[in-house]
């Protein structure tokens, strides 16, 4: 029986009220600093530096932008450039130097209404093959960006004429484990998931939740697709194991009810691909465990292999706000540090602790 005390705890480190609504949150590689984006209440954009020092959060560095930010992604920058990539309330997508972030260094007109979601893949030494930005939309499309390409995404997947637009909530990189293969996923309002493959160029693969996508995330971008977690509306998240794809089955997954209210988001531990963290709609995050089966995959009757889902365990969680925490992020360099923002105008540090003993 293990004791409470050497379960991981999670200590809110630092909180720090903001004036402004704050949609994202992420650590700036390789240093104590973060950055957070949103909006002013007159309506126009906002992005902030800050720095951690001697137990504070300091702010750096402030600037208005005409439009609000909604997400932002590190993933495709260098960790020399170390520039962050955002998308806004006008369809844009932007990339910033953060050394001189008055003008961006790259701007395209991504989509026709808002940039819900964005991921990179490709930069910081994490993923092969070139450096990609995805940017998912309210217009129904998903379309994937390398910024050495001026004007035209590389990939644009978009519904068939006469197909219904759904807004795209969520999309993330994965399978970025050669300088060939890389997939995209995407989760939509009406609970579709859809993995694109974009060396075919194809759909791969999809599947529908029954609750709107609010978050997916692969446990690695630069590995051979290992897992999949999905975030709904309703409290739900599901795991899917995605070593193994069935002809009609296709992946396995656990279903787990996480939280009473929507969850908002899902980050996997960097330094452990097994752990990871779910935001709650009532404020409250919760760290998770998954354990493989014995056997990740079996025979079925007509012996094709088909995958076996493992369990997810619950390590700890905790409530910080009574509004949605709405952004997440884990640092890169140090394990168990983490930065996230809610819709009560706070962000805040914690610390989860003994992630190393789980």
């Amino acid at each position: 029986m293990s004791s409470p005390l050497s379960k991981p705890q999670i200590i809110a480190h630092i909180q720090k009220s903001l004036n402004y609504t704050v949609f994202d949150t992420k650590w700036i590689p390789c240093s104590a600093k973060f950055v957070c984006l949103g909006n002013f209440p007159r309506g126009t954009g906002v992005m902030q530096i800050y720095e951690v020092k001697q137990g504070e959060a300091q702010l750096i560095k402030e600037v208005e932008k005409p439009k609000p930010i909604k997400c932002g992604t590190f993933g495709a920058t260098s960790l020399q450039q170390r520039n962050i990539a955002t998308g806004d309330f006008d369809g844009n997508l932007n990339i910033w130097d953060l050394e001189i972030p008055e003008m961006p260094v790259y701007s395209v007109k991504a989509h026709k209404e808002i940039v819900n979601s964005i991921d990179g893949v490709g930069g910081l030494g994490i993923g092969d093959g070139a450096p990609e930005i995805v940017t998912g939309s309210r217009d129904g499309t998903v379309k994937v960006w390398d910024p050495r390409q001026k004007d035209s995404p590389v990939a644009n997947m978009e519904p068939m004429e006469g197909e219904t637009k759904r807004d795209c909530w969520t999309v993330a990189f994965g399978h970025a484990f050669n300088d060939q293969d890389r997939c995209v996923c995407a989760g939509y309002d009406n609970g579709d998931i859809k993995l694109f493959d974009l060396r075919n160029m194809s759909l791969r693969w999809e599947t529908n939740i029954k609750n709107g996508v609010c978050g997916v995330e692969f446990d690695r971008k630069d590995i051979n697709m290992n897992k999949l977690v999905a975030t709904s509306l309703e409290g739900k998240f599901h795991v899917f194991d995605m070593r193994t794809q069935h002809p009609t089955k296709g992946f396995a997954s656990v279903s787990e009810k996480a939280h009473k209210s929507t969850v908002w988001q899902v980050k996997h531990l960097p330094q452990n691909r097994d752990i990871f963290m779910t935001a709650g709609g009532a404020g409250n995050l919760h760290v998770w465990k998954y354990e493989y089966p014995a056997q990740r995959s079996k025979k079925d009757s007509d012996g094709g292999d088909v995958g076996v889902a493992g369990t997810v365990n619950l390590l700890q969680n905790v409530t910080l706000s009574t509004q949605p925490i709405s952004s997440l992020d884990w640092s890169p360099d140090k394990q168990g540090l983490c930065v996230c923002s809610g819709f009560d105008q706070s962000v805040r540090v914690l610390i989860v602790t003994k992630l190393h003993m789980v």
